[in-house]
């Protein structure tokens, strides 16, 4: 497991006020968010280098490890190497509290917290690409789609070893991510581009990065379009 622990953050007051929606209201609260986490935030990632052993039509095995989805075999079809990772956060800006009453300093903070998981996500995406001179990548992220379902978080997990003593991140009983504005999945080199987000139909999404596709849904089920 390789840690990234030494990650800049590409955060300032024009880039979280967009984040907000650009509401003129809101810059005071976002100036006062900004001055709890720019002194502590600490975006961080670890990943791996894994290879896949075994490809099924339901499931695929990397590095011993079985993971069933039907969908990642798809997406692995010829692919023979594969980057497990997690991304957070991080645990200093977790730790930050605001009156639980402020409604408006809560929503700023968490979407600090997001910005600094996105400046975790841009890092590790050009490490991965220049360290191991990539092309074109996709991710898929365990519990995203119901093909491949957040219990396999654990031997996501497994894969990489000790997350928690590395970066801080957890998986509760559940399966769920702490800090909660953490990512996690697979990179692999593609040459399609694949986004989950096209076969999401879940329509209030602040992490959407494409448009729902029914048309490739029922492509990717083997339902006739």
């Amino acid at each position: 497991m390789e840690v990234l622990d030494r990650i800049p953050l590409d955060l300032d007051l024009p880039r979280l006020m967009r984040a907000l929606g650009g509401s003129e209201g809101m810059e005071e609260c976002a100036r006062k968010v900004l001055d709890m986490v720019l002194p502590v935030a600490r975006p961080k990632a670890v990943y791996a280098a894994c290879y896949v052993d075994e490809r099924n039509a339901d499931s695929v095995e990397i590095d011993g490890m079985r993971f069933d989805s039907n969908l990642l075999a798809i997406n692995l079809d010829g692919v023979h190497r594969v980057f497990p990772f997690v991304a957070t956060c991080g645990t200093e800006v977790e730790s930050l509290g605001v009156d639980s009453d402020d409604l408006l300093e809560s929503y700023c903070l968490d979407a600090a917290k997001l910005q600094i998981l996105g400046s975790a996500r841009q890092y590790l995406d050009g490490h991965l690409k220049t360290t191991y001179a990539l092309g074109k990548v996709s991710t898929m992220s365990p519990g995203r789609l119901e093909t491949w379902p957040i219990s396999e978080q654990a031997p996501l997990f497994s894969l990489l070893g000790d997350v928690e003593a590395a970066i801080g991140v957890r998986l509760t009983e559940s399966h769920l991510m702490v800090p909660l504005k953490s990512s996690s999945g697979l990179y692999f080199p593609t040459e399609i581009d694949f986004e989950s987000c096209r076969l999401c139909p879940r329509e209030r999404c602040e992490s959407r990065r494409a448009e729902y596709d029914q048309t490739l849904l029922k492509k990717y089920d083997g339902t006739p379009v």
